[in-house]
């Protein structure tokens, strides 16, 4: 009998190990937050028409999992829904709901993430009424989000893009006290990935606002958190326009509940001196 279980000793413990291979880790994801300039004419060479095809190529270069887009105009959402048709979008115009306006899109890999829920809100006083505008803001707002399931690992996530007004102080302030609290609501506990124009720098009392531990809602910046920073300390420089030194970090990405950053870096690159938008795009990886 002992020399009968010695003989099948190794086919439990090759067994065993067989089980342990097929139990998929948690792969690592790249997040990008990318304001892609709104389809302005008068941008000269500068226009969308000249940048999409790079602001597309970059996206699959940076084998992007996760992807925060502003100021998309509803032909630049089909454009690159046309060159990324890998990626599922959530979104609506936020002049009507619908396709008037900018899009907050998000955007995820369909290969990778199975969409459990999604939905959107107005930054204003009546975050259900489509085309709203709050508070002092000069321009509607609008945040997109989604829970998304990882089909490899089973892990979830919840993930929310957005773009805080560029003129009022009101609004940007009740803007993210407003997201902090859906993100609360909605997110059931799960880990939280923020994308966005913050149109707001790191001193500021708004991203004090975000940032703050006293708050049970806060988010960690993913700059502050990455042990690993590559690029300049700003992501918003007009085409090259602002003098270096003078150039704003207003773009961000936050993450909260068990997310640990990997690397951290903003993407200032050109062709040829020609830029992918007139904001860099930031790149998170988290896992």
């Amino acid at each position: 009998m002992r020399k009968l279980f010695l003989l099948f000793l190794p086919l439990f413990a090759a067994s065993c190990g067989q089980v342990k291979q097929q139990v998929s880790a948690p792969e690592p994801v790249n997040v990008m937050s990318f304001n892609i300039r709104y389809d302005n004419p008068e941008d000269s060479l500068d226009n969308w028409k000249y940048r999409k095809d790079r602001a597309a190529n970059a996206i699959r270069f940076y084998d992007v999992d996760i992807l925060g887009t502003q100021e998309v105009l509803h032909n630049q959402l089909e454009d690159l829904k046309q060159r990324l048709p890998e990626y599922g979008v959530i979104g609506v115009g936020r002049e009507d709901g619908k396709e008037k306006g900018e899009y907050s899109a998000l955007w995820y890999k369909k290969e990778r993430f199975n969409l459990l829920d999604s939905g959107y809100f107005w930054l204003s006083e009546t975050p259900e009424v489509a085309g709203s505008k709050g508070w002092d803001g000069a321009c509607e707002r609008i945040a997109s989000w989604a829970k998304l399931q990882d089909k490899a690992s089973g892990k979830e996530f919840f993930a929310l893009n957005t773009h805080l007004d560029h003129v009022g102080v009101v609004a940007r302030r009740e803007g993210i006290s407003l997201i902090l609290d859906r993100i609360n609501a909605l997110s059931d506990g799960l880990p939280v990935i923020v994308t966005g124009d913050f149109n707001s720098e790191p001193e500021s009392d708004v991203i004090k606002h975000v940032t703050d531990p006293s708050n049970p809602e806060h988010l960690t910046d993913a700059r502050q958190a990455s042990p690993i920073v590559y690029g300049p300390a700003w992501s918003f420089h007009d085409f090259g326009k602002i003098p270096y030194d003078k150039r704003p970090l207003i773009d961000y990405v936050f993450v909260r509940n068990r997310l640990k950053v990997l690397r951290y870096g903003v993407l200032a690159e050109t062709e040829e001196n020609a830029f992918l938008s007139d904001h860099a795009p930031i790149l998170v990886t988290v896992e």
